[in-house]
């Protein structure tokens, strides 16, 4: 059985609706400021049933879903995979400086 919906589909974090149900994301470093295309949720929503409220979401590219760009010195973790000594792989967190810099 089906169920009532009214489904939704957004373009970009400014359209009605992209940012329903979505958390502003926490700040990380002392110079951060809000990402300018995301303005610091770092995700908007793609399509949202407006009766259910379920949604299928979109990382921001210009801040990788971070929500904030990086105006210091800090660097940004990026998720990697790398080789243990015993030659398997693993899952790792490396630091690089931001490419990001406003």
């Amino acid at each position: 059985m089906s169920h009532p919906s009214n489904i939704v589909h957004c373009t970009g974090p400014g359209d009605p609706h992209a940012l329903d149900g979505i958390s502003r994301r926490h700040r990380s470093g002392d110079l951060d400021k809000p990402c300018p295309e995301c303005g610091g949720y770092g995700q908007w929503n793609v399509q949202i049933d407006l009766v259910s409220h379920r949604s299928i979401r979109h990382a921001c590219p210009k801040c990788d879903g971070r929500g904030w760009i990086k105006t210091g010195d800090d660097m940004v973790p990026s998720h990697d995979i790398a080789r243990s000594e015993a030659g398997h792989p693993m899952w790792t967190v490396r630091l690089d400086p931001s490419d990001d810099r406003e």
